[in-house]
């Protein structure tokens, strides 16, 4: 592979220009659009990845922390993503998750309790999508609205976190720079894409 200071440097230049994530941007433009479905998965972030403020790295009593907001399509395969702090709640990344995604195609958003808020239903409702997210047990309306048969089949995002955690530097984050963990995972997604 050549001189691992080289290889580094040619990353970073890619990472800086944007290259890697314009590329799975263009490979997950052909996508099953019909059910989205959203998920976020905890990341561990290595010891010497910690030092530089404002690179969506959190510390908690597990450690240092990352964290992947996913969209998925139909066929489980990736769309989108958000790299967060570890800390950061599901429902607060959502909306801009769902902004930036074209729900003119979808029919129906899928997501687990952990997304539980009107005002997320509510934006998804304005594209003309369906909200299937399930109430949570304190709430004071019911679950009549839910699809529990595609409810079930929200798997195909959690398939996509183990297929993503595969990757050696996708499990445990290594990379200080948010950009390059961002790039990092966006050429994950390229490897999952390029078969099909």
């Amino acid at each position: 592979f050549g001189q691992p200071n080289s290889i580094f440097k040619r990353f970073n230049r890619w990472s800086s220009s944007g290259k890697l994530l314009t590329i799975f941007k263009l490979l997950s433009l052909n996508t099953d659009m019909e059910w989205l479905f959203i998920d976020g998965s905890h990341i561990r972030a290595h010891q010497h990845s910690a030092g530089i403020a404002d690179q969506a790295i959190s510390k908690s009593a597990g450690g240092n922390s990352s964290k992947i907001h996913l969209v998925v399509d139909s066929n489980g395969n990736p769309i989108d993503f958000i790299i967060t702090d570890g800390t950061t709640h599901d429902v607060k990344v959502a909306p801009d998750l769902i902004s930036k995604l074209d729900l003119n195609e979808a029919e129906i958003v899928c997501a687990d309790k952990g997304y539980d808020s009107e005002p997320l239903r509510q934006q998804i409702r304005a594209t003309g999508t369906k909200a299937n997210i399930p109430k949570k047990s304190n709430s004071q309306s019911n679950n009549d609205h839910m699809d529990w048969y595609l409810y079930k089949i929200r798997h195909l995002v959690e398939n996509m976190f183990c297929r993503l955690k595969q990757f050696r530097g996708i499990a445990t984050r290594y990379d200080k720079l948010k950009r390059n963990y961002e790039s990092s995972v966006a050429l994950a997604c390229i490897f999952i894409w390029l078969p099909l």
